[in-house]
């Protein structure tokens, strides 16, 4: 595959460029991130193209980090926001009721899954998916008089105190974390409806033994896709046992539906792809319709708060409510999530072709238009495989091989946890990640005119998240920049 060559910046544009990226660096904290990794300078975008500052054009499969559904300026967005600018409606309101949102919530509503839409109450947040998962832990500790949660290793649900202390990366917590099911690096090494059958039994183990040093919680957070752990898809089967489990206990079911909603899996919420209702749903991003909005949707005998028990100052965003509302119509109406659907899994396909002539690609996984490729060190040995109870007891059995596997989030939909595990065979052990190799084919990516994001436990996973409103001929642009930009990389990365 050949490389999309780049044209030559005339030098006016390359002064603007260079000198706007050195004053970034010279006034902005060090806390910045994907500018970092993608030194551009965006001046316009549309659809799922962006051009830079310095005359190149570049495919945006991050999109905001999930954000832009339709992709950017979308002609309908553009149009609902022009709308409210001409009609001289209040930008600014509070929590009071308007045309505008009323019309947001009336479309949010008319696409939640059954069961919750019926009953449900919304709160309108600060307009980050923080904010709203700060509400939503808020929220079920007033309504259970309980403290503590459950949550799970790997999982990312924003940047504030509450959110990251629920999150994987936390340091102080008062947070039980449990295992999140995933077959290539499945931390009982077995993976499959097996590794999920004993994150299962963990889960009720804590839960009932008294001594598990963990309280009845508040609530349980999940994501239904892992996406800064590494697009790690919860099986369909594990998805129902939390419900069950939780309902069981009177524990609220959070899903955190800020990167996986709105088609974004290829089911409008990627809930009903289990065919479970959360008591709780967390969402942002492509909501707003490229602009920041965050609402908690909860069940209506949830809602015991007093007024003003959480609020916000930008919960009212009367822009990012239109933009939201015509997005969501525009999802609902086109099918977008079918598409998402067959486009994902076309290309999930395809990377596992090409996965078959790189050793130093693990696994691909992912759920629609949420893909991971995860890069390893083929050249250093896995780690020994955990003993099993089968072998030890001197049973000949054998566990499913990797060899670049492609888990694609659907081959366990319909397949239900065994009740009992017997003969557990351990699976081969992945190897080693590679973050080194995934930086530099970001950086061959962006090189080639494509973006990607970089994620999972040790940044090694490249993910794609390109607007819904991909097409066939821009899928297979997208997979050629990264077939050679991967080539590339492992040629002067050994590995």
């Amino acid at each position: 595959m050949q490389s999309t060559p780049q044209p030559a910046r005339p030098a006016a544009q390359t002064t603007a460029h260079e000198g706007i990226l050195r004053r970034q660096a010279a006034r902005e904290s060090a806390a910045r991130t994907y500018a970092r990794a993608l030194p551009i300078v965006p001046v316009r975008a549309r659809g799922l193209t962006i051009e830079g500052a310095d005359g190149r054009r570049y495919l945006d499969c991050l999109s905001g980090a999930g954000t832009l559904a339709l992709g950017h300026n979308h002609p309908v967005v553009l149009e609902a926001i022009r709308k409210v600018l001409d009609s001289g409606a209040p930008l600014h309101v509070l929590d009071l009721a308007t045309p505008v949102k009323d019309a947001f919530t009336t479309e949010l509503f008319r696409t939640l899954p059954p069961g919750l839409a019926d009953r449900a109450r919304i709160q309108f947040c600060g307009p980050a998916g923080t904010d709203a998962v700060e509400a939503a832990l808020k929220l079920v500790r007033a309504a259970t008089g309980r403290d503590g949660l459950l949550a799970f290793a790997g999982a990312y649900h924003g940047m504030t105190a509450g959110a990251l202390e629920a999150s994987g990366g936390a340091s102080t917590v008062r947070v039980a974390r449990l295992p999140y099911p995933q077959d290539y690096r499945c931390p009982f090494g077995f993976g499959g409806a097996q590794g999920a059958e004993l994150s299962a039994r963990w889960t009720e183990n804590v839960l009932d033994d008294t001594k598990s040093g963990v309280p009845a919680p508040a609530g349980m957070i999940l994501e239904p896709v892992q996406g800064e752990g590494g697009v790690y898809p919860a099986p369909d089967a594990w998805l129902r046992r939390m419900r069950e489990i939780t309902a069981a206990r009177g524990i609220p079911l959070i899903a955190d539906e800020v990167q996986t909603g709105v088609g974004r899996t290829g089911a409008f919420w990627a809930v009903e792809h289990s065919g479970i209702v959360p008591d709780v749903m967390v969402l942002s991003k492509a909501i707003g319709g490229s602009l920041p909005l965050a609402v908690v949707v909860y069940r209506d005998d949830l809602d015991v708060w007093p007024p003003g028990a959480h609020a916000g100052t930008f919960r009212g965003n009367q822009l990012a409510m239109a933009a939201g509302a015509a997005t969501l119509a525009y999802v609902r109406e086109n099918g977008l999530a079918e598409r998402a659907a067959t486009l994902g899994s076309r290309m999930l396909a395809q990377l596992r072709s090409l996965a078959a002539h790189h050793p130093c690609i693990g696994e691909v996984r992912g759920r629609g238009l949420m893909i991971g490729v995860e890069l390893v060190n083929a050249n250093t040995e896995p780690a020994t495989a955990l003993p099993s109870q089968a072998t030890t007891s001197g049973a000949a059995t054998t566990g499913p091989a990797r060899t670049g596997g492609v888990r694609t989030g659907t081959a366990h939909a319909d397949e239900h946890l065994a009740s009992v595990v017997t003969d557990l065979a351990p699976t081969a052990q992945p190897h080693p990640p590679a973050p080194e190799l995934a930086a530099a084919v970001q950086r061959e990516c962006l090189r080639r005119g494509l973006i990607v994001e970089l994620g999972g436990r040790h940044s090694s996973v490249v993910r794609l998240l390109p607007p819904l409103t991909l097409t066939d001929e821009q899928a297979a642009a997208v997979l050629d920049r990264l077939a050679d930009a991967l080539a590339t990389a492992a040629r002067a990365h050994p590995r």
